[in-house]
Protein backbone atom coordinates (compact mmCIF):
# COMPACT_ATOMS: atom_id res chain seq x y z
CA UNK A 1 0.00 0.00 0.00
CA UNK A 2 1.20 3.39 -0.95
CA UNK A 3 1.26 6.69 1.77
CA UNK A 4 -2.09 7.95 -0.03
CA UNK A 5 -3.86 4.91 0.74
CA UNK A 6 -3.92 5.57 4.25
CA UNK A 7 -5.75 9.29 4.50
CA UNK A 8 -9.07 6.90 4.66
CA UNK A 9 -11.13 8.50 7.69
CA UNK A 10 -13.63 7.04 9.14
CA UNK A 11 -17.38 8.23 7.94
CA UNK A 12 -18.59 6.99 11.76
CA UNK A 13 -17.49 7.54 14.92
CA UNK A 14 -19.33 5.80 17.69
CA UNK A 15 -18.64 6.62 21.68
CA UNK A 16 -19.32 5.43 24.94
CA UNK A 17 -18.71 7.30 28.07
CA UNK A 18 -16.46 9.34 26.09
CA UNK A 19 -14.18 6.65 24.63
CA UNK A 20 -14.69 5.70 20.65
CA UNK A 21 -15.85 1.68 20.68
CA UNK A 22 -16.67 1.66 17.01
CA UNK A 23 -14.91 2.94 13.33
CA UNK A 24 -17.13 2.69 10.20
CA UNK A 25 -15.77 3.00 6.66
CA UNK A 26 -17.33 3.58 3.57
CA UNK A 27 -14.49 1.85 1.24
CA UNK A 28 -13.15 -1.44 -0.13
CA UNK A 29 -11.64 -3.45 2.09
CA UNK A 30 -8.13 -3.34 0.92
CA UNK A 31 -8.35 1.06 1.34
CA UNK A 32 -9.95 0.17 5.36
CA UNK A 33 -7.25 -2.08 6.19
CA UNK A 34 -4.63 0.20 4.90
CA UNK A 35 -5.51 2.92 7.88
CA UNK A 36 -4.99 0.36 10.46
CA UNK A 37 -1.30 0.11 12.44
CA UNK A 38 0.57 -3.16 12.07
CA UNK A 39 0.15 -5.66 14.67
CA UNK A 40 -2.88 -3.56 15.99
CA UNK A 41 -5.69 -5.98 15.35
CA UNK A 42 -6.66 -9.00 18.03
CA UNK A 43 -9.75 -10.59 15.16
CA UNK A 44 -10.57 -10.41 12.04
CA UNK A 45 -14.52 -11.73 11.40
CA UNK A 46 -15.91 -11.59 8.00
CA UNK A 47 -17.90 -12.89 5.46
CA UNK A 48 -16.78 -11.21 2.02
CA UNK A 49 -18.85 -11.00 -1.44
CA UNK A 50 -19.43 -14.80 -2.83
CA UNK A 51 -19.02 -13.16 -6.51
CA UNK A 52 -22.24 -14.34 -7.29
CA UNK A 53 -23.82 -11.10 -9.03
CA UNK A 54 -24.92 -9.33 -6.06
CA UNK A 55 -25.42 -5.41 -6.12
CA UNK A 56 -22.69 -4.90 -4.13
CA UNK A 57 -20.64 -7.31 -6.07
CA UNK A 58 -18.29 -6.07 -8.96
CA UNK A 59 -17.75 -9.34 -10.21
CA UNK A 60 -19.40 -12.83 -10.82
CA UNK A 61 -16.08 -14.96 -11.48
CA UNK A 62 -14.44 -17.36 -8.37
CA UNK A 63 -11.05 -16.18 -10.12
CA UNK A 64 -11.71 -12.88 -8.78
CA UNK A 65 -12.50 -14.02 -5.61
CA UNK A 66 -9.60 -15.98 -5.86
CA UNK A 67 -7.10 -13.28 -6.88
CA UNK A 68 -9.09 -10.49 -4.55
CA UNK A 69 -7.89 -13.07 -1.33
CA UNK A 70 -4.11 -13.26 -2.47
CA UNK A 71 -4.21 -9.17 -2.08
CA UNK A 72 -6.20 -9.54 1.30
CA UNK A 73 -4.96 -12.16 3.07
CA UNK A 74 -1.07 -10.31 3.45
CA UNK A 75 -2.99 -7.29 5.20
CA UNK A 76 -4.89 -9.33 7.55
CA UNK A 77 -1.84 -11.46 8.85
CA UNK A 78 0.15 -7.57 8.47
CA UNK A 79 -2.24 -6.13 11.02
CA UNK A 80 -2.89 -9.43 13.34
CA UNK A 81 -1.17 -9.16 16.21
CA UNK A 82 0.71 -11.83 17.09
CA UNK A 83 -1.35 -14.66 18.25
CA UNK A 84 -4.54 -13.44 16.76
CA UNK A 85 -7.16 -14.90 14.92
CA UNK A 86 -9.16 -14.51 11.59
CA UNK A 87 -12.19 -16.06 10.52
CA UNK A 88 -13.50 -16.20 7.45
CA UNK A 89 -17.39 -17.44 6.74
CA UNK A 90 -17.61 -18.37 2.98
CA UNK A 91 -20.57 -20.60 1.14
CA UNK A 92 -20.33 -21.35 -2.52
CA UNK A 93 -20.02 -20.07 -5.51
CA UNK A 94 -22.26 -21.62 -8.10
CA UNK A 95 -22.27 -20.63 -12.03
CA UNK A 96 -24.09 -22.29 -15.09
CA UNK A 97 -24.69 -25.24 -12.08
CA UNK A 98 -21.41 -26.16 -11.45
CA UNK A 99 -20.29 -25.36 -7.65
CA UNK A 100 -17.17 -23.56 -6.38
CA UNK A 101 -16.44 -24.45 -2.35
CA UNK A 102 -15.04 -20.78 -1.72
CA UNK A 103 -13.46 -22.13 1.82
CA UNK A 104 -10.98 -23.77 -0.57
CA UNK A 105 -9.99 -21.06 -2.21
CA UNK A 106 -9.66 -19.13 0.59
CA UNK A 107 -7.42 -21.88 1.85
CA UNK A 108 -5.55 -21.88 -1.18
CA UNK A 109 -5.05 -18.06 -0.96
CA UNK A 110 -3.66 -18.59 2.71
CA UNK A 111 -0.95 -20.48 1.63
CA UNK A 112 0.72 -17.68 0.35
CA UNK A 113 0.71 -16.14 3.51
CA UNK A 114 3.52 -18.03 6.08
CA UNK A 115 1.96 -16.17 9.31
CA UNK A 116 -1.59 -17.68 9.16
CA UNK A 117 -2.12 -21.28 10.39
CA UNK A 118 -5.78 -23.27 10.40
CA UNK A 119 -6.92 -24.05 13.28
CA UNK A 120 -10.44 -25.08 12.26
CA UNK A 121 -12.31 -25.32 9.82
CA UNK A 122 -16.88 -25.02 11.40
CA UNK A 123 -19.25 -26.19 9.90
CA UNK A 124 -22.14 -23.66 10.32
CA UNK A 125 -25.44 -25.46 9.72
CA UNK A 126 -29.07 -24.07 9.23
CA UNK A 127 -32.06 -25.58 8.63
CA UNK A 128 -34.03 -22.74 5.96
CA UNK A 129 -32.71 -21.88 3.09
CA UNK A 130 -33.68 -21.87 -1.23
CA UNK A 131 -34.59 -24.96 -2.17
CA UNK A 132 -32.38 -26.86 -5.30
CA UNK A 133 -34.87 -29.00 -7.68
CA UNK A 134 -31.34 -29.98 -9.66
CA UNK A 135 -29.12 -30.86 -6.74
CA UNK A 136 -29.20 -31.39 -2.25
CA UNK A 137 -30.52 -27.85 -0.88
CA UNK A 138 -27.46 -26.21 0.29
CA UNK A 139 -27.97 -26.06 4.05
CA UNK A 140 -24.56 -25.20 5.56
CA UNK A 141 -21.77 -22.66 5.21
CA UNK A 142 -18.56 -22.99 6.30
CA UNK A 143 -15.82 -20.84 8.92
CA UNK A 144 -12.37 -20.95 8.36
CA UNK A 145 -10.60 -19.92 11.79
CA UNK A 146 -6.75 -18.81 11.16
CA UNK A 147 -3.89 -17.77 13.91
CA UNK A 148 -1.21 -15.95 13.66
CA UNK A 149 1.29 -17.98 14.76
CA UNK A 150 1.09 -19.44 18.56
CA UNK A 151 0.32 -19.31 21.66
CA UNK A 152 -3.61 -17.76 20.86
CA UNK A 153 -6.07 -16.60 22.53
CA UNK A 154 -9.25 -19.44 23.28
CA UNK A 155 -11.60 -19.06 25.73
CA UNK A 156 -13.27 -22.34 25.86
CA UNK A 157 -15.19 -21.70 28.78
CA UNK A 158 -16.88 -19.27 27.37
CA UNK A 159 -18.54 -20.77 24.55
CA UNK A 160 -19.14 -24.02 26.39
CA UNK A 161 -23.05 -25.36 24.95
CA UNK A 162 -25.30 -27.57 27.54
CA UNK A 163 -24.25 -31.61 27.83
CA UNK A 164 -26.31 -33.68 26.43
CA UNK A 165 -26.11 -36.24 28.98
CA UNK A 166 -25.28 -33.82 32.14
CA UNK A 167 -25.63 -36.72 34.44
CA UNK A 168 -23.64 -39.18 32.22
CA UNK A 169 -21.09 -41.02 35.05
CA UNK A 170 -18.08 -42.87 33.97
CA UNK A 171 -18.58 -46.80 33.89
CA UNK A 172 -15.11 -48.12 35.07
CA UNK A 173 -11.70 -47.50 36.00
CA UNK A 174 -10.76 -44.94 39.13
CA UNK A 175 -13.49 -43.12 38.25
CA UNK A 176 -16.25 -45.33 37.96
CA UNK A 177 -19.19 -43.50 39.01
CA UNK A 178 -18.30 -40.29 39.03
CA UNK A 179 -20.30 -37.91 36.80
CA UNK A 180 -17.69 -37.61 33.68
CA UNK A 181 -18.69 -34.71 32.17
CA UNK A 182 -17.75 -30.41 32.34
CA UNK A 183 -20.17 -29.18 35.08
CA UNK A 184 -19.44 -25.68 33.03
CA UNK A 185 -21.13 -27.55 29.64
CA UNK A 186 -19.01 -29.11 26.61
CA UNK A 187 -17.06 -27.92 24.11
CA UNK A 188 -19.17 -27.10 21.24
CA UNK A 189 -17.74 -28.33 18.12
CA UNK A 190 -17.01 -27.86 14.63
CA UNK A 191 -20.35 -28.47 13.93
CA UNK A 192 -22.89 -25.37 14.46
CA UNK A 193 -26.45 -25.31 14.42
CA UNK A 194 -27.02 -21.89 14.35
CA UNK A 195 -30.39 -20.53 12.41
CA UNK A 196 -30.29 -18.17 9.39
CA UNK A 197 -31.28 -15.08 9.10
CA UNK A 198 -34.78 -14.80 7.26
CA UNK A 199 -37.95 -12.79 7.19
CA UNK A 200 -38.87 -13.10 10.82
CA UNK A 201 -35.70 -13.13 11.97
CA UNK A 202 -35.50 -10.76 14.49
CA UNK A 203 -32.18 -9.37 13.19
CA UNK A 204 -32.99 -8.73 9.92
CA UNK A 205 -32.31 -5.96 7.92
CA UNK A 206 -32.26 -4.99 4.07
CA UNK A 207 -29.15 -6.68 3.40
CA UNK A 208 -29.81 -10.05 1.21
CA UNK A 209 -27.04 -12.26 3.31
CA UNK A 210 -26.85 -11.09 6.33
CA UNK A 211 -25.28 -14.13 8.95
CA UNK A 212 -26.67 -14.29 12.62
CA UNK A 213 -25.07 -12.23 15.56
CA UNK A 214 -24.71 -15.44 17.09
CA UNK A 215 -21.84 -16.46 14.80
CA UNK A 216 -19.62 -14.16 15.63
CA UNK A 217 -20.11 -13.75 19.04
CA UNK A 218 -19.38 -17.25 19.85
CA UNK A 219 -16.19 -16.66 17.69
CA UNK A 220 -15.72 -13.22 19.83
CA UNK A 221 -16.11 -14.90 23.27
CA UNK A 222 -14.17 -17.63 22.41
CA UNK A 223 -10.62 -15.81 20.39
CA UNK A 224 -10.32 -13.02 22.82
CA UNK A 225 -10.84 -10.98 25.96
CA UNK A 226 -12.49 -7.96 27.07
CA UNK A 227 -11.40 -4.48 25.30
CA UNK A 228 -10.07 -6.40 22.40
CA UNK A 229 -10.30 -4.52 18.93
CA UNK A 230 -12.29 -6.82 16.58
CA UNK A 231 -12.30 -6.01 13.08
CA UNK A 232 -14.73 -7.01 9.80
CA UNK A 233 -13.65 -5.17 6.58
CA UNK A 234 -16.76 -6.42 4.40
CA UNK A 235 -18.84 -5.28 7.11
CA UNK A 236 -22.57 -5.34 5.51
CA UNK A 237 -25.39 -4.66 7.91
CA UNK A 238 -22.62 -4.59 11.04
CA UNK A 239 -23.55 -8.01 12.34
CA UNK A 240 -19.83 -8.64 13.56
CA UNK A 241 -20.34 -4.84 15.20
CA UNK A 242 -22.85 -5.70 17.17
CA UNK A 243 -21.69 -8.90 18.25
CA UNK A 244 -18.38 -6.95 19.57
CA UNK A 245 -19.72 -4.18 20.90
CA UNK A 246 -22.29 -6.38 23.21
CA UNK A 247 -19.76 -8.62 24.75
CA UNK A 248 -17.14 -5.82 25.38
CA UNK A 249 -14.94 -5.25 22.64
CA UNK A 250 -14.08 -2.64 20.09
CA UNK A 251 -14.96 -2.70 16.43
CA UNK A 252 -14.10 -1.17 13.22
CA UNK A 253 -15.35 -2.13 10.10
CA UNK A 254 -15.67 -1.30 6.54
CA UNK A 255 -18.90 -1.45 2.99
CA UNK A 256 -18.76 0.01 0.30
CA UNK A 257 -22.21 0.16 0.02
CA UNK A 258 -23.69 3.24 2.04
CA UNK A 259 -27.37 2.08 2.85
CA UNK A 260 -25.65 -1.12 4.33
CA UNK A 261 -22.87 1.29 6.30
CA UNK A 262 -26.03 3.15 7.35
CA UNK A 263 -28.01 -0.33 8.56
CA UNK A 264 -24.67 -0.62 10.40
CA UNK A 265 -24.11 2.53 12.38
CA UNK A 266 -27.79 2.34 13.69
CA UNK A 267 -27.41 -1.29 14.83
CA UNK A 268 -23.77 -0.96 16.14
CA UNK A 269 -25.47 2.44 18.10
CA UNK A 270 -27.87 0.59 19.24
CA UNK A 271 -25.42 -1.85 20.40
CA UNK A 272 -24.07 0.58 22.65
CA UNK A 273 -27.00 1.80 24.45
CA UNK A 274 -28.24 -1.86 24.98
CA UNK A 275 -31.09 -1.78 22.53
CA UNK A 276 -29.46 -3.73 19.94
CA UNK A 277 -32.30 -6.78 18.48
CA UNK A 278 -29.93 -10.03 18.99
CA UNK A 279 -31.46 -13.82 18.93
CA UNK A 280 -29.90 -15.89 21.99
CA UNK A 281 -27.14 -18.39 20.75
CA UNK A 282 -29.38 -21.25 21.44
CA UNK A 283 -30.97 -24.45 19.52
CA UNK A 284 -33.14 -24.08 16.37
CA UNK A 285 -36.88 -24.35 17.78
CA UNK A 286 -38.16 -28.22 17.20
CA UNK A 287 -42.17 -28.18 16.27
CA UNK A 288 -44.45 -29.94 18.21
CA UNK A 289 -46.38 -33.27 16.21
CA UNK A 290 -49.56 -31.29 17.49
CA UNK A 291 -48.34 -27.53 16.20
CA UNK A 292 -50.24 -26.93 12.66
CA UNK A 293 -47.44 -26.57 10.85
CA UNK A 294 -46.38 -30.90 11.91
CA UNK A 295 -49.51 -31.64 10.23
CA UNK A 296 -50.03 -33.19 6.99
CA UNK A 297 -52.96 -31.58 4.94
CA UNK A 298 -55.14 -33.46 3.22
CA UNK A 299 -53.94 -32.26 -0.36
CA UNK A 300 -50.51 -33.22 0.73
CA UNK A 301 -51.81 -36.79 1.85
CA UNK A 302 -53.84 -37.66 -1.56
CA UNK A 303 -50.61 -36.70 -3.79
CA UNK A 304 -48.23 -38.85 -1.16
CA UNK A 305 -50.51 -41.36 -1.49
CA UNK A 306 -50.96 -41.18 -5.67
CA UNK A 307 -46.66 -40.79 -5.78
CA UNK A 308 -45.69 -43.18 -3.07
CA UNK A 309 -48.93 -45.26 -2.52
CA UNK A 310 -48.78 -44.09 0.98
CA UNK A 311 -48.85 -41.10 3.12
CA UNK A 312 -46.05 -41.69 5.35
Amino acid sequence: MNATTRIVAPTHIIEKEGKVVAELYHTRAELFLATLGDESVDLVVTSPPYCMGMEYERSTSADDFLNDHKRVLPEIARVLRPGGSACWQTGHHVRNGVVTPLDALVFIAAQSVSQLVLRNRIIWTFGHGLHSPTRFSGRHETILWFTKGQPYTFNLDDVRVPQKYPGKRHYKGDKKGKLSGNPLGKNPGDVWDIPNVKAKHVEKTEHPCQFPVAVPARLILALTNPGALVVDPYMGSGSTGVAAIANGRRFAGSDITRKYLTIARKRVGNAVQQKALIRADMPPRQPKATDSVSKLSRQWKSLRRKTYGSDV
